[in-house]
């Protein structure tokens, strides 16, 4: 069930350094609906915030890094019983600065650019079947 207290508005952002995409491995939070799952970078909306006010906060957070620029990419709607709805503001950027930080609810890793066909890869932990996606893909 969808926390009542967070916006259904977040936003995901792929980051590319040398060739690659640096993939957060989401392993240590407790009840993490992406538990075990490579993801982007991303967040839920804070009050007030916009999508890219919200998107650096969260690069911020998580890696360390602050972005020189990023381009939206679409909006992707999540429907699944039970959850709700959510709508993810999509973005990619390979222009950020600042050191890479160690962040306590993932581990990270690169994914070669290459080695991609449409979506970047997505481990599925069991309750992606049940949850709908809709919109585009970069």
């Amino acid at each position: 069930m969808q926390d009542k207290t967070k916006s259904v508005l977040t936003t995901h952002c792929y980051l590319e350094k040398d060739g690659s995409y640096l993939m957060l491995h989401r392993i240590t939070k407790k009840n993490d609906i992406n538990k075990d799952k490579w993801i982007g970078v991303g967040g839920h909306f804070e009050e007030g915030e916009s999508p890219e006010e919200c998107l650096c906060r969260e690069v911020c957070e998580e890696t360390g890094y602050q972005l020189l620029s990023w381009k939206f990419r679409g909006i992707v709607t999540f429907t699944q019983d039970g959850y709700g709805t959510e709508y993810m503001c999509l973005y990619t950027s390979d222009e950020f600065t600042g050191m890479q930080k160690e962040c306590d609810e993932v581990n990270w890793n690169g994914f070669p650019k290459k080695s991609w066909r449409g979506s970047p890869p997505v481990q599925d932990s069991g309750e992606e079947k049940n949850r709908k996606k809709t919109g585009m893909t970069i």
